[in-house]
């Protein structure tokens, strides 16, 4: 099994930005965390981050030909990246969105994600297990 990891914007500073939203645990924390808990079942894991809309957007469409699932935490563009949205709409792989904070416990602007409505399901607040949480969830979908 193939699963690819996006993390979009900002998330490149994870261990600086914010901490106390945050913590301290960088992408590349994360990244060999991810890699090392699929790797113990079997899975390959492919970590990418942009900043780029446009980058996410290419990522997501080549995964659509080789990976068994994407897990995106889109960061900003959660809340407004139409362009995200319908990449996600688009294919046919299934695509869970993770966010490191409880987005719903947060600002109202981030809130809303225009990004669930077309994801198998939306993992919130449970900082960087939720990727973990989101790895097991695509190996028992696909095993059903």
């Amino acid at each position: 099994m193939d699963i690819l990891i996006l993390n979009g914007p900002n998330l490149n500073r994870l261990g600086k930005r914010e901490p106390d939203i945050y913590g301290t645990v960088t992408l590349k924390d994360i990244e060999k965390r991810t890699a090392d808990y699929g790797s113990k079942k079997g899975i390959t894991v492919t970590c990418k981050q942009s900043n780029w809309e446009g980058q996410l957007i290419d990522w997501i469409h080549e995964a659509a030909e080789k990976m068994d699932g994407i897990i995106i935490n889109p960061g900003a563009f959660t809340h407004y990246s139409y362009a995200i949205r319908d990449a996600v709409a688009s294919i046919d792989v299934p695509v869970i969105e993770v966010h490191i904070s409880n987005i719903h416990a947060r600002e109202d602007f981030r809130k809303n994600s225009v990004i669930a409505p077309v994801s198998g399901g939306q993992i919130s607040g449970f900082g960087p297990a939720g990727y973990e949480m989101a790895i097991d969830y695509l190996v028992r979908r696909k095993n059903v």
